[in-house]
């Protein structure tokens, strides 16, 4: 029963201080955005090991994993994901991306997104209809919206940044610190490779742009031109 196994496996892992430190840190208080989500304290790179250990598990025992409550399971699951969809065939792929899609409620907090969205949907669309990401972000959903911005890293990484641009002016409005925060990471990400094309978005919507959108946006930029785009 390989999906047993790899969660007693998780659980023989499990550091309840840590896992105490972790609720914490990814607000899962009530009314905050990881309400409710459990934890059972494991870092990420032995959790990568777990998941290289059983990555060839079913897609069936992968669903499973996605809708657990526990927080590690999820991020295992998605682990798993990217270890065969870079070994799967176009079939194989289209598979994998449908899966995820279908389950983005269970993609439910920033680190799960931010670990998945690139190498997953980020990568699959690369080069082709990025339509799926202008829907994602116009969900309602925090974690869409985030999965969406967040994707187009993939392509910033190859030098094209259309689709940041794109989706980051969708966003700009956008009521969530957590939203404020990816897109600004994405423009900071863009402006490394290529900072005329940043400041053009930036001398166009700046002075609209959420502070910490903006923060986040000029942190790498030499001080006296950080403080210019600061004080718009």
């Amino acid at each position: 029963m390989p999906l047993k196994e790899l969660r007693a496996e998780l659980r023989a892992l499990a550091k309840p201080r840590q896992a105490e430190v972790l609720m914490r840190f990814f607000k899962t208080g009530p009314g905050q955005y990881g309400e409710g989500d459990r934890f059972l304290g494991i870092k990420v790179p032995v959790q990568r090991a777990v998941a290289k250990k059983h990555r060839d598990i079913s897609l069936g025992d992968v669903k499973k994993l996605m809708a657990s409550p526990v927080h590690e399971e999820r991020l295992v699951s998605l682990m798993i994901l990217i270890e065969n969809y870079n070994r799967a065939d176009d079939a194989g792929r289209d598979k994998i991306i449908g899966l995820y899609l279908a389950n983005t409620r269970n993609i439910n907090n920033w680190d799960l997104v931010d670990l998945s969205a690139p190498q997953l949907l980020g990568r699959h669309l690369h080069g082709g209809n990025m339509k799926i990401l202008k829907k994602l972000a116009r969900s309602s959903s925090l974690w869409e919206r985030r999965i969406a911005i967040v994707s187009t890293y993939y392509s910033i990484k190859k030098g094209e940044y259309d689709i940041t641009l794109e989706l980051a002016e969708l966003l700009l409005d956008d009521g969530h610190d957590l939203i404020h925060k990816a897109v600004g990471w994405m423009l900071r990400e863009v402006g490394k490779r290529d900072i005329g094309t940043e400041r053009l978005f930036l001398d166009k919507h700046a002075a609209a742009m959420p502070r910490t959108m903006l923060r986040y946006a000029v942190e790498r930029f030499p001080e006296k031109l950080r403080r210019s785009y600061m004080t718009r």
